[in-house]
Formats: C-alpha cells, sequence, structure tokens
C-alpha cells in the first residue's frame, strides 16, 4: 500500500527589496515635505522687531541687518545679523532672537552719551563714548547733565580722546561740568578749560581728567568758586572779589 506524502511548503523569503522602497519612499516623503516648508509662508521671515535705539532710527538698523520681511527665516544666522548691525558706528551691541515661526526681534545698544557740541551755525549734536557724532534734540533733558564742548574743530584727534575719557568718568561726576573748551599749549597739547555749573573755572588736560576728577569734586564742594589748575601740580586760587584787579596773565601761564 503506497502512502503519499504530503508536500511540504519552502517558507518564504524576505524580500530585502522592500526595505529599501520603503526607505526611499520614506526619504522621498521627507524631501516633499522639506520642500513644501522652505515654499510656504511659515518658513519665511513674517516680522522683523527693532527696539533699544535712540540715535539710529528702526530703517538704519533693518538696512545694516540685511534681512527683509519674505526672507527665508533660517538663511541668516542670529550672530551675522547681529554682526552686521554692529557695523553702525552708533552701535555698541546688537542682540538678535528667532522666535519661531517667522519672527525676528533686534535689540540694540547705542554707545552712550558723553557730551555735547554746539556749532558755530547754532547745531547741536551729541557726542558718543567712541567720538560718533550724531544729531541731538535742541530740547533734549540730557543737557542738563552732560557738558556742551565749543570751540573744537572736526575731526580734532584731542576731541575723540576727550569723550573716550569721559565715559570713563561716572555719570554723577560729569553732572556739574557745563563747558569744555580747548587751550593747547607746547607742554600740553591736550589742554582744556572746563566751566562748571558751580560758577568754578578748572585748567587741566584731556589725559590726566579721569586721574584728577575725584580731586576736583573735592574742591567744588568745599571752596567757594574759584579757578582750579589740575595739570602736573593742583593749584585753586579763589577768584578776585568785585574792584581788585586781577592778574591777566596767569591763565595764559598754566601749563605753557
Amino acid at each position: 500500500m503506497n502512502t503519499q506524502m504530503p508536500v511540504l511548503k519552502e517558507p518564504a523569503h524576505k524580500r530585502r527589496g522592500n526595505k529599501k522602497l520603503l526607505a526611499v519612499l520614506f526619504l522621498l516623503f521627507i524631501a516633499l515635505l522639506g520642500v513644501l516648508f522652505f515654499n510656504s509662508s511659515i518658513s519665511k521671515i513674517s516680522e522683523i522687531g527693532i527696539a533699544g535705539m535712540h540715535f539710529t532710527t528702526t530703517e538704519q538698523i533693518a538696512a545694516a541687518s540685511k534681512i527683509e520681511v519674505g526672507d527665508p527665516f533660517f538663511q541668516t544666522a542670529s550672530d551675522i545679523i547681529s554682526r552686521n548691525v554692529k557695523a553702525l558706528p552708533q552701535v555698541k551691541e546688537a542682540k538678535v532672537m528667532k522666535v519661531f515661526p517667522g519672527i525676528v526681534k533686534i535689540t540694540v545698544q547705542e554707545y552712550p552719551v558723553v557730551a555735547f557740541e554746539l556749532s558755530a551755525e547754532g547745531n547741536l549734536t551729541a557726542l558718543l563714548s567712541n567720538g560718533t557724532s550724531v544729531s541731538a534734540d535742541q530740547d533734549s533733558a540730557q543737557l542738563l547733565d552732560k557738558p556742551v564742548l565749543s570751540g573744537w574743530t572736526a575731526g580734532d584727534p584731542v576731541k575723540n580722546a576727550l569723550t573716550e575719557k569721559l565715559a570713563l568718568i561716572p555719570q554723577q561726576q560729569l553732572s556739574d561740568l557745563s563747558e569744555i573748551s580747548p587751550i593747547p599749549s607746547k607742554a600740553y597739547p591736550d589742554r582744556i578749560r572746563i566751566y562748571t555749573r558751580t560758577h568754578f573755572e578748572v585748567i587741566t588736560a584731556v589725559s590726566v581728567l579721569p586721574d584728577k576728577i575725584d580731586a576736583l569734586n573735592a574742591v567744588i564742594e568745599t571752596q567757594e568758586p574759584g579757578k582750579i589748575t589740575m595739570l602736573l601740580a593742583d593749584t585753586y586760587v579763589p577768584f578776585q572779589t568785585e574792584g581788585e584787579e586781577g592778574d591777566g596773565a596767569a591763565d595764559d601761564r598754566d601749563g605753557s
């Protein structure tokens, strides 16, 4: 008697080709999503917020940033935008924050105002701590606590050095300085005359001003109005009373 053996089926082999096909389809799907995303409005800059400026305008900051509404959101890195804005002479720092989707916030910090300057035509400019001159409001409240420079020529390197030195002096120590003018001499090319709001006349030099400011304020707080010389040696002479004759040549001898 013949017994028929059942036919055994061979196990199905997994097809590696299916996995490759799935991987390719997945990559194509991701690529399609990427194309759709970068061509959609959600990937574009929709708003640029600018804050913190006083002497620069929104238009100046926006132009310096080299980005515009509608540009790709991820195209320009934040540090590059910051570096572009800091190229403006008035800007000391620029912080850039991106908020997805589409918002770029730029916050600037300008160099501080250390003095004002009145031109012969009567135009008022603000002098920043890095020597940059910018237009100022004639009614600016800052005039109450900042010195005014007069008699300086454009591009004078001593004036630029003066703005840098003024930036090193605390604001409360600057508040009494009213007017600063150049009176150079052979011994002191950077010699200056300062008038204070408390009616003192001060002869000193730009190079020593930060070192002398504490002593100057000490004299102003304890003495009657007079003439103070702070160069190689420090002297104080009260102003003469009305009717007394003064030595008009004394001013020319200081530091000469």
